[in-house]
């Protein structure tokens, strides 16, 4: 799974204009499910927890030292498949790297919930829609994340 996170001071998805996700201070998650992932939930696990203790919020002297979870953040997840695309060759990108959309479908949810079960609260945008994301950046700060690396570094 890849995950991009951005800290934000507030983020909200709309969908056909309703908003279907909304947060204050947190994290704004956009997330992937790859082609291959073997052990899905497990990795949707690891991620999710991952995600919850990066410390990149700043503590009272300023430092990037607390957690979404310290700081008692929410999260917006948001599906975007176009994190699986290959570029490597023409100027069309591929998205075959990305998950087949049932699985891909199945586990965004998966990590939607081992994502609650951190005890963040979690608003979500509609997997496969035509969804409209607005943001404020915090710092601005933002990280890459892909449970490849993460299971090569021991976490």
């Amino acid at each position: 799974m890849r995950a991009l996170l951005q800290r934000v001071s507030e983020a909200k998805v709309t969908v056909d204009s309703e908003i279907t996700g909304q947060i204050g201070p947190g994290l704004l998650v956009l997330i992937c499910a790859m082609q291959g992932d073997t052990e899905a939930e497990a990795e949707a696990e690891v991620l999710a927890q991952k995600i919850s203790r990066l410390r990149i919020f700043k503590d009272e002297a300023g430092k990037m030292n607390r957690s979404v979870s310290d700081t008692e953040g929410a999260v917006l997840v948001v599906s975007q498949f176009t994190l699986g695309a290959d570029s490597k060759s023409g100027t069309r990108p591929s998205f075959s790297n990305a998950a087949p959309s049932g699985e891909g479908e199945r586990l965004y949810h998966c990590f939607c919930e081992k994502m609650r079960a951190t005890g963040r609260p979690v608003e979500t945008g509609r997997f496969g829609a035509d969804m409209k994301v607005s943001l404020v950046n915090d710092g601005p700060v933002t990280l890459w994340l892909d449970t490849d690396d993460l299971s090569r570094k021991g976490k």
